[in-house]
């Protein structure tokens, strides 16, 4: 059966027309007249049969149905138009990874490191995605994801990278005021910074100190470590952050430890990526490099 789908002229007349709310400017824009605009957006309805435009003292606008329908076409036309660039910039040889990353863990760990992933696989692109939670993948053009937490996701396979460790840390500034700390009942005193996604992580940190502490789960909730850096820094209250994220900071003494030991959280981070691209060449690469880079830190 023949597909019901409308000419791609006509979707990108209408696409362009609809984004510039002009025909005028869509026509300058895929360098046509404005009658082959006209004739393009009138053929669609006539296919469609629904009125995607309405006249008016300014010019043209969107229908109700018009506004919906661009809003579908537009993101189609961008998932073609994408995946045209890939085929273009790969050819015949290397590849692209569509990768979800934890964004503190990718800024921090992930991108100084790329450039070694390059120069043994110049052929391969990798493109990156913040991914804060569990994802479906056949919802997205993701080809894995990097991620800290349960790995079991349905549908998926996954490398073992390496376990979390949390360390409490502070700037110097707020320390100051109050002298050194001794234990964790002295960071007990400090206003905590929590992140959003783990509303337990203080709890779990001062029960593994033996402490009970009745407002460990107050303080501002912020969703990346990236943001709970720059507020420790910033003498907003300590903060819980893994020692690899914060290396630079702990370096230049923008952030000090405050209780000596690492924190095991019960985490750790993952390559996560569905069973049916488990042969993926670009992924497979990626997958023993980032395996041994891990094995290394």
């Amino acid at each position: 059966m023949r597909r019901k789908i409308p000419s791609t002229a006509a979707l990108a007349a209408f696409e362009a027309a609809a984004r510039h709310q002009s025909f005028t400017q869509a026509a300058d824009e895929l360098a046509v007249t404005q009658s082959a605009i006209c004739r393009q957006i009138a053929g669609l309805e006539d296919f469609l049969g629904v009125k995607l435009f309405r006249r008016s003292k300014r010019g043209v606008l969107l229908t109700e149905a018009g506004a919906g329908y661009s809003r579908s076409v537009r993101a189609r036309l961008d998932e073609v138009e994408r995946d045209t660039l890939e085929m273009m910039a790969k050819g015949s040889a290397g590849g692209t990874l569509e990768l979800g990353v934890v964004p503190t863990f990718a800024s921090k760990w992930l991108m100084p490191r790329l450039p070694a992933f390059h120069s043994l696989h110049p052929g391969i692109t990798v493109h990156m995605t913040p991914c804060t939670r569990p994802v479906l993948f056949d919802d997205t053009a993701l080809d894995a994801a990097l991620y800290a937490g349960d790995a079991r996701w349905p549908g998926t396979e996954s490398r073992f990278l390496m376990d979390e460790t949390l360390i409490a840390v502070a700037s110097p500034q707020l320390i100051a005021p109050r002298r050194a700390l001794k234990s964790a009942a002295d960071v007990a005193k400090l206003p905590l910074l929590q992140q959003s996604t783990r509303p337990y992580m203080w709890r779990q940190w001062f029960d593994a100190r033996g402490l009970q502490v009745a407002h460990d789960m107050a303080g501002p909730r912020m969703e990346l470590f990236s943001m709970l850096t720059e507020a420790a820094v910033h003498g907003l209250g300590a903060a819980l952050i893994p020692r690899m994220l914060i290396g630079d900071e702990l370096a230049a003494a923008k952030l000090i430890t405050l209780v000596n030991g690492d924190f095991a959280s019960g985490r750790a981070y993952s390559l996560i990526y569905p069973e049916h691209k488990s042969d993926n060449p670009a992924l497979i690469a990626f997958r023993e490099w980032i395996g041994d880079q891990c094995i290394q830190t």
